[in-house]
């Protein structure tokens, strides 16, 4: 088993990491799973929330706001709809993230007046992102459902 495998994480503005990890915590949308090497081959959807790669010089994190997770036996890629260093999260960014959410929940609740499905997965997204907000230490503005 090797120790170690390829991690690239792209969003559409830029690529912000590339390089040799050991593991990735993954925010799926069905539930949170780890990859290291050796892993099953499997396609995720992202939810909102903390990527955390444990690299060959140490821990780091990304806020992702979705996307897709490709994982082989030696490599893991993904292709986030929007991605920031943790580091980088700022209030500002996070109240974009939320107006773009809240946004997006009241389009679809308009379009989709009869049909609780869409509406449900927007309402989720919505919650998705005040839960990271708050897991971050960052104020997500509750917004009235």
């Amino acid at each position: 088993m090797a120790d170690t495998m390829q991690f690239d994480l792209v969003s559409p503005e830029r690529r912000l990491a590339s390089g040799e990890v050991k593991s990735v915590q993954i925010p799926g949308m069905d539930g949170d799973m780890t990859a290291m090497p050796d892993h099953a081959p499997t396609i995720t959807t992202l939810r909102p929330g903390l990527l955390t790669v444990e690299g060959t010089d140490g821990t780091s994190q990304y806020v992702v706001t979705g996307g897709f997770a490709e994982i082989t036996a030696k490599s893991i890629s993904i292709l986030a709809e929007r991605a920031h260093a943790r580091e980088d999260m700022t209030q500002e960014k996070m109240d974009e993230i939320m107006e773009e959410a809240q946004h997006t929940y009241k389009k679809v609740k308009e379009a989709y007046q009869n049909e609780p499905g869409p509406v449900d997965d927007a309402a989720k997204l919505l919650s998705d992102m005040v839960a990271m907000g708050e897991e971050i230490g960052l104020s997500a503005k509750q917004p009235n459902l």
